[in-house]
């Protein structure tokens, strides 16, 4: 997955009790994926992990999709069938991961005179 200030793209998927997204690789992908679906999804999805968003919609935290969870949104719980489902019926959202946050150098070690 991409890391700071570098391009970031996902499909969000809008379930009855749950919100999933997954991570791709770009919009492109996903478009000739849906063209051909004999395109491997290593090559369209990027990180391999489907998440839930808890009904925050896409731009909050993540966690990890239980089974339980992909199977009541997507009638199964078998990971690859999940993907497919999701970029099948979800939105594809592109955009830059922020800047890490968060303190760089607490001690300021470099800097103290010894």
């Amino acid at each position: 997955m991409p890391r700071g200030n570098a391009p970031q793209t996902k499909v969000h998927y809008k379930g009855r009790d749950e919100d999933l997204v997954i991570f791709v690789e770009s919009a492109e992908e996903v478009q000739k994926w849906k063209k051909d679906s004999s395109i491997p999804l290593v090559e369209v999805v990027s990180g391999y992990k489907i998440f839930v968003t808890h009904k925050h919609g896409a731009q909050n935290a993540y966690d990890s999709a239980s089974k339980s969870t992909l199977e009541n949104e997507l009638g199964t719980s078998n990971e690859d069938e999940c993907m497919k489902l999701i970029m099948e019926k979800g939105t594809v959202q592109e955009g830059e991961t922020g800047e890490r946050q968060g303190p760089k150098n607490d001690s300021m070690g470099g800097r103290v005179a010894h």
